[in-house]
């Protein structure tokens, strides 16, 4: 399914003139681990319970929550993850990050850290919990649904390509090791410049041969671009390509088109299964001098070619030697997990702790909760004492920390809420009506929402045609099969006699429950204000005449929540 609570990927495959950049990624610029040993362990604690078989699609069992108590490294991706950064309102609304520092050097090899970034120009949006589980059953498929429909019809997903340049004077003055996956490098420190961006303006041609088959390699790099002694980072080189090599049963998954680079390119590796080249004569090794014979040298590497940055002096390796080791400062667990949690609204900050209270109460092993609780106590005692209070049990002493927290301070742009736009452009709304209905009144809210750059979406008892007050109309979809969770926002232009009928339909007080419920704006004409008061619902700046709907439908409304269910 597509929108269980979850870290999603990032990937994007550059095909530039001196062969492809792979830029792999994820929505959170951290990660669970600082060394890649681990990542079998973390993998196998968050997959379905080995003896049992679930659950699926979720972290909230005891396995998962036994992991990450026992590894505080684990603390500041688990803060991104129980936040709404992991129920995304939609692909087109999600950022991006390389997670990584690498490392950009000039013709001249002087080189400077950076951290890669993607912002959407629709900006940042999230669901709220309860919609993200309606939402599995109503469409597994949510999120490539809209991904797809968007392209189609020609609203492109666009976003930002920004870069963090983090001089090495700078990186030795933070207290914090930059080559440590687990932090990030606050905006507010070093600043994103973007540089570009990346537009979605056609869909796949075949969803498996260019989907299905992409392989993306973080040891794909072009010639500026260089690695960096970041352990997890090191980890990866070499197992991505070892997956790719099981995942497409080859060594020559490069030669699959969506793979190959769209420059000239050549290599020694001659068979393997799925050889679809036919490369001449027999030199197929490197170093050779078969062209003093006459015959092909074979491929050559360019001398304008790629060449890593020499120096081993990073941030605390030993000038001489390349060794498995990780500078003291990684063991700073607690630090950015707390600067997360400052960074937040009230309402963020009561999204996490309900987050972890729900995902805790999952746990049937109690020694697990309580272990877990007392490493929060690290990032912040409020939230410790409000996740314990959501699972009845006492605050336990905190886990003695490998090295002392300090504080951060806090950081905007880490918050969804305080960079949300207030905008339609790019959200889907839906208009719910039947026979009877006034046309004007529609193709009136219809024009209103496409004017400011939404797309309306019809919802009707039956699909139709239906005959309206001034013609015919057809609905997109049906009423029960078109439930609220799918819109940003929800309108009725309804008859007295029609809403009467729907105050008795569970689908239609469903549909308009759980939009307010969802803290979405609800227009509303004279007709169908009884079927808002019937379902119990408390008039707020969100539900509005529909006169006023367009302008209401460009945000939520999280002042609703606290009236609707208890939040840690």
């Amino acid at each position: 399914m597509d929108t269980p609570r979850d870290v999603r990927g990032f990937a994007v495959k550059f095909y530039t003139d001196e062969g492809n950049w792979d830029l792999v990624g994820n929505n959170i610029p951290v990660f669970f681990i600082q060394d890649a040993i681990k990542f079998p362990d973390l993998i196998h604690s968050v997959k379905m319970e080995a003896d049992r078989g679930f659950p699926q699609a979720a972290s909230a069992h005891d396995t998962f929550w036994d992991f990450i108590s026992l590894m505080p490294e684990t603390m500041h991706t688990m803060i991104w993850a129980m936040s709404d950064r992991a129920i995304p309102r939609s692909y087109r609304m999600m950022e991006g990050f390389g997670v990584h520092t690498f490392r950009l050097v000039n013709a001249k090899g002087k080189s400077t850290f950076v951290k890669f970034h993607w912002k959407p120009k629709l900006g940042l949006q999230s669901l709220v919990w309860d919609e993200s589980a309606k939402l599995q059953g109503a469409d597994n498929d949510f999120h490539r649904r809209d991904l797809w429909e968007a392209i189609d019809s020609g609203n492109f997903p666009e976003w930002n390509f920004g870069i963090q340049v983090i001089s090495e004077k700078l990186a030795e003055e933070l207290p914090y090791n930059v080559l440590d996956p687990t932090k990030i490098v606050p905006e507010e420190i070093a600043p994103v410049r973007i540089i570009g961006r990346m537009v979605l303006d056609r869909n796949p041609d075949n969803h498996f041969a260019e989907n299905e088959q992409a392989a993306f390699l973080p040891s794909n790099v072009v010639p500026g671009i260089d690695f960096t002694n970041d352990p997890l980072l090191q980890g990866r080189l070499f197992s991505y390509l070892d997956t790719q090599k099981s995942r497409l049963g080859t060594t020559n998954f490069h030669q699959i088109p969506i793979n190959a680079p769209k420059c000239p390119f050549a290599n020694m590796q001659r068979d393997g299964m799925m050889q679809t080249f036919v490369p001449k004569g027999r030199a197929n090794y490197e170093p050779n001098t078969l062209d003093e014979a006459g015959e092909a040298a074979g491929p050559r590497a360019s001398k304008e070619g790629f060449r890593t940055f020499e120096s081993n002096t990073e941030l605390g390796n030993s000038p001489t030697d390349k060794l498995r080791v990780r500078d003291e400062t990684f063991g700073d667990h607690f630090s950015q997990p707390r600067m997360f949690w400052h960074s937040q609204t009230e309402n963020e900050q009561a999204h996490i702790a309900s987050a972890l209270v729900f995902e805790l109460s999952k746990v049937g092993t109690e020694h697990i909760r309580k272990r877990t609780l007392s490493v929060i106590r690290n990032i912040d005692h409020d939230l410790a004492k409000r996740v314990a209070d959501g699972l009845g049990l006492k605050v336990p002493a905190a886990t003695p920390p490998f090295r002392e927290p300090v504080d951060l301070g806090s950081s905007d742009s880490l918050s969804i809420q305080k960079n949300w736009q207030t905008t339609i452009r790019g959200r889907t709304v839906a208009i719910l009506f039947a026979e009877g209905s006034d046309k004007d009144a529609i193709d009136e809210l219809t024009s209103s929402i496409e004017g400011k750059g939404g797309s309306v979406y019809l919802v009707a008892p039956k699909v139709g045609p239906l005959k309206v007050k001034g013609g015919m109309l057809q609905a997109d979809g049906q009423l029960a099969g078109s439930p609220s969770p799918l819109f940003d926002a929800v309108a009725m232009v309804l008859m007295p006699d029609q809403v009467e009928k729907l105050m008795k339909d569970s689908a239609a007080r469903g549909w308009v429950s759980d939009a307010y419920s969802h803290l979405k704006a609800i227009g509303y004409c004279p007709g169908s204000k009884a079927l808002l008061e019937d379902c119990g619902i408390v008039f707020d700046d969100g539900i509005v005449p529909n006169e006023k709907w367009a302008k209401a439908a460009a945000r939520r409304y999280w002042d609703r929540e606290s009236n609707l269910r208890d939040l840690a």
